[in-house]
């Protein structure tokens, strides 16, 4: 069991849904992104993504991958990332923290080395978007062996005879992306959304997470009414990159947060 399990079990012995937030490490800076990433759980995070600042975001709308530029202009590594984890672990041992990013840093630092590190540093899972099932010999399996979760993205085009391989060897949870396209385009559609959540509800026992598209308090609610939670990230991006105060950032992530909590 790890801390994304122990996560989805208590909020569904309290008839709860999940919210996830996501945030660029390092942007806008370090110390600022350190702060953030301290008062998320506070604002209602359940769980944290915690973004790889990558040169090449080839899944990011303009959102995240200026996040991740401005991460990289202030000298954000992949070991400072860590330590972003490492700093919330002081305070807290419960909230969960999945590392989302791109392979090539991974493999740069070595998986095995990687993953001890990630595991000292209190990373509980991995969502690495550019790596198929057809790669999971590369990190998937040896994460699940290193006691990380491997959480895979399906996607509108994930067909019924793609979905039980990109089920094969996911864990923690299931995120479906609910539009197709890049983050922060479209909009997210509950009634859209209902029909996949449950085609795949019905291939897993795995709690399904919709992200993509979600921007209000209102579409948090109306999402995590169809599925297990919700996920946002460039909406929450945005208010970083507008320069605002980490109070107001963490205030307007606790709205998104009380949306998705009242469904």
């Amino acid at each position: 069991m790890t801390r994304i399990d122990d996560t989805f079990a208590r909020l569904k012995s309290e008839g709860r849904k999940a919210f996830v937030a996501y945030v660029m490490a390092g942007d806008p800076d370090f110390e600022t992104s350190k702060e953030i990433v301290r008062g998320l759980p506070g604002a209602g995070v359940d769980i944290i993504e915690l973004g790889l600042p990558f040169t090449d975001p080839m899944a990011d709308g303009a959102t995240i991958q200026l996040a991740g530029q401005r991460a990289l202009a202030q000298g954000m590594t992949l070991d400072r990332t860590l330590d972003i984890a490492r700093d919330l672990r002081k305070t807290d041992d419960k909230t969960p923290i999945v590392m989302m990013g791109y392979y090539n840093p991974i493999h740069s630092r070595g998986v095995n080395r990687f993953l001890e590190q990630a595991r000292e540093a209190g990373i509980d899972g991995l969502i690495v978007v550019d790596l198929p099932p057809e790669e999971d010999a590369e990190l998937c399996i040896p994460a699940q062996q290193a006691g990380l979760n491997f959480i895979r993205l399906a996607t509108p085009t994930t067909d019924d005879a793609r979905l039980p391989k990109v089920l094969q060897n996911t864990s923690g949870f299931v995120y479906y992306v609910s539009i197709t396209g890049i983050t922060g385009a479209a909009e997210a559609q509950a009634d859209a959304v209902a029909p996949e959540v449950a085609r795949i509800k019905s291939q897993t026992d795995l709690p399904i997470i919709v992200g993509f598209g979600v921007r209000t308090p209102e579409t948090a609610k109306s999402i995590a009414g169809i599925a297990d939670g919700t996920v946002v990230g460039s909406a929450i991006v945005s208010q970083i990159a507008e320069g605002k105060p980490v109070a107001e950032v963490l205030s307007f992530v606790k709205t998104l947060a009380d949306g998705a909590h009242s469904a």
